[in-house]
């Protein structure tokens, strides 16, 4: 049997006493959030987390599926919605808002209440926040590791949407945000579209990383098939923008996009004949560069997007797009959320909601 990992070796190991490793695995104050973040990493790394069962980081009481509220009025608990609300994600987001949307149907039909909340400073949260009143949390976009293990530590059990924590376990739901890029990627270079770009700040999301995977997979997959003949054009043109095919955005307005994707392609000896961006809002970016440098959509250069936003089939040119099922993300958050509650021991799950491409004017198929 594996030995016990103690406060005393995590304190040991970071060079630290061991009442900073008590103060900062309790989520009390009087550490700061560096030393937090690195007792935290710390901890994970040396195994502290994974020999704790699920009963000691929950307060929460199993529930059966019959147990868990149909009426508000019946039961006063309510589900915690929290999310960063800085930059794009915020609920008035054409994307993000709609997965607020799928949570807050899915809870109104089980007669479940539902508070949202920002995540600004995790010390205020979990002063106000009373655990005995909050059925379960379900956590939107980005989540900081100290945040999450404080709400661990008042009993809050939790699911993340479209986040899943690099330190601790926890149930998440995504988008297959791999396969349907790899997807469609694969359709691009079947359609004889070579030069292939992925547009997009890699390090933004687990979801943007993902997609930039699934466009490299498609890539590298293209290029393995074809083999390594030296006149096959087309794979030596595939094996090139694999090595300089990414365009890694950074910052987050659509300003600074603009300015980055024009430099990228004055900069370059060849341009592309596809880009695959990282979402619609880059997408829609990356049409307006591309269209002021006189270059035809699609006869030219595809342009592709993903998330299926209001924007990308409302303003102009529409895009051919990845459809995320938004809203369904929503709901299966609350539904793991119940499940959860109800057997606490279960293994945690990773779901993976299938998104359809939609096809429209921004590429030739």
């Amino acid at each position: 049997m594996a030995k016990k990992v103690t406060m005393q070796q995590i304190a040991n190991y970071l060079g630290v006493s061991k009442f900073v490793v008590s103060k900062a695995l309790s989520g009390k104050g009087g550490v700061s959030e560096a030393t937090k973040e690195r007792v935290i990493e710390a901890a994970a790394q040396l195994g502290y987390y994974s020999q704790r069962s699920v009963s000691s980081l929950s307060a929460s009481k199993p529930v059966s599926a019959s147990q868990v509220p149909q009426r508000q009025s019946d039961n006063k608990q309510t589900v915690l919605v929290l999310m960063p609300n800085v930059r794009f994600q915020t609920k008035e987001s054409l994307y993000w808002g709609r997965i607020i949307d799928g949570i807050s149907a899915e809870l109104e039909r089980r007669g479940i209440g539902m508070v949202i909340l920002s995540e600004q400073n995790s010390d205020s949260l979990t002063r106000f926040i009373n655990p005995e009143g909050i059925l379960g949390m379900i956590g939107v976009g980005e989540i900081s590791s100290s945040c999450i293990l404080d709400l661990q530590h008042i009993g809050i059990t939790m699911v993340l949407v479209d986040h899943e924590d690099e330190l601790l376990s926890l149930d998440s739901v995504f988008a297959d945000n791999y396969e349907a890029t790899f997807r469609l990627t694969k359709q691009l270079l079947s359609s004889g579209r070579k030069d292939v770009a992925f547009v997009g700040n890699i390090h933004f999301s687990r979801s943007f990383y993902d997609r930039f995977l699934g466009y490299r997979a498609a890539l590298e997959g293209y290029s393995f098939r074809q083999g390594t003949s030296s006149s096959d054009k087309h794979n030596k043109s595939v094996e090139e923008w694999l090595h300089k095919g990414l365009l890694n955005l950074q910052g987050f307005e659509n300003s600074v996009y603009e300015k980055q994707i024009a430099q990228w392609l004055e900069s370059l000896s060849k341009l592309p004949d596809a880009m695959v961006c990282a979402n619609d809002a880059i997408a829609l970016t990356a049409l307006s560069v591309v269209q002021n440098r006189g270059i035809a959509i699609p006869e030219q250069l595809s342009i592709t997007g993903f998330d299926n936003i209001e924007d990308s089939y409302m303003k102009g040119f529409a895009l051919t797009t990845v459809d995320v099922p938004k809203e369904m993300l929503g709901k299966k958050a609350v539904e793991r959320l119940l499940a959860r509650l109800a057997q606490p021991d279960e293994p945690k799950m990773k779901l993976l909601v299938k998104s359809d491409i939609i096809y429209r004017e921004s590429t030739t198929f």
